[in-house]
């Protein structure tokens, strides 16, 4: 390695990193849809992640289309399953979104997703996964799980353990986990480290519990950053301070 690698102040912590965004991610804020700055924005800090080495795997969500929740005062016309399901399909959008940005800066993609439609998407198959990410290619998951009453957040928890990632980013539009809402109380309380335990004691909003119990188990580090801070997906994947990591 050379000295000048070596003083890289971006110089890549980790080799294989699982990305979870938001749907939030894809759109302004307060509005839905998908905005294609910001998709694009994401595109090109995943494009110099890359072209460092790293192996990029991304979960995507998609309430910035649609949240299941928001049909749970519909009683009995659209059932919770159901919602959920549409929630899933919801990510598939934005993956195709994501996946077309990344091809327009000539990065190689591979969109799986949890649901079979091989129309548009090669299904999720651990093996193929990992295989793209060792040829340098962003695999972009969405579908969730393919299961309903299950959140993208343990979805992204459950492929970062299969896919033997380094660490979970999670990536949001505050700048780490606080003792309380900011943007409510403006005494909260900004977190630079905290355990698994604490969270599922304090029940921070971090993730939800199933996802932070399924990196305890694995000793998944979890670093929670603000992504919308330009830079700050590659800062996070080369260690910096930012955030909030939890560990052990």
């Amino acid at each position: 390695m050379d000295e000048h690698a070596s003083h890289d102040p971006l110089r890549p912590k980790y080799r294989r990193v699982v990305l979870k965004l938001s749907g939030e991610g894809f759109g302004y804020p307060g509005k839905s849809g998908i905005s294609i700055d910001e998709t694009l924005s994401i595109a090109r800090q995943a494009k110099r992640i890359v072209e460092r080495g790293v192996q990029l795997a991304i979960v995507v969500g998609a309430g910035n289309i649609l949240r299941g929740a928001q049909f749970s005062a519909g009683g009995e016309v659209i059932k919770e399953a159901t919602a959920h399901y549409m929630g899933m399909l919801a990510t598939v959008l934005n993956g195709l979104a994501l996946q077309d940005a990344l091809e327009s800066l000539n990065c190689q993609t591979r969109l799986q997703t949890a649901i079979r439609m091989e129309t548009v998407a090669e299904p999720y198959i651990r093996r193929r996964c990992t295989r793209h990410l060792e040829k340098g290619r962003i695999v972009i998951l969405a579908g969730g799980t393919g299961n309903p009453f299950v959140t993208t957040d343990t979805a992204a928890a459950l492929r970062a353990r299969e896919l033997q990632a380094d660490i979970l980013l999670k990536a949001t539009k505050v700048d780490g986990v606080y003792s309380a809402p900011p943007e409510i109380n403006p005494h909260a309380v900004r977190y630079d480290k905290l355990t698994y335990n604490q969270v599922l004691r304090d029940n921070l909003q971090v993730m939800d519990m199933a996802a932070i119990s399924l990196c305890q188990e694995a000793k998944m580090p979890i670093l929670v950053f603000n992504f919308k801070q330009e830079g700050n997906i590659e800062r996070a994947i080369a260690g910096h301070a930012i955030g909030t990591l939890v560990s052990l």
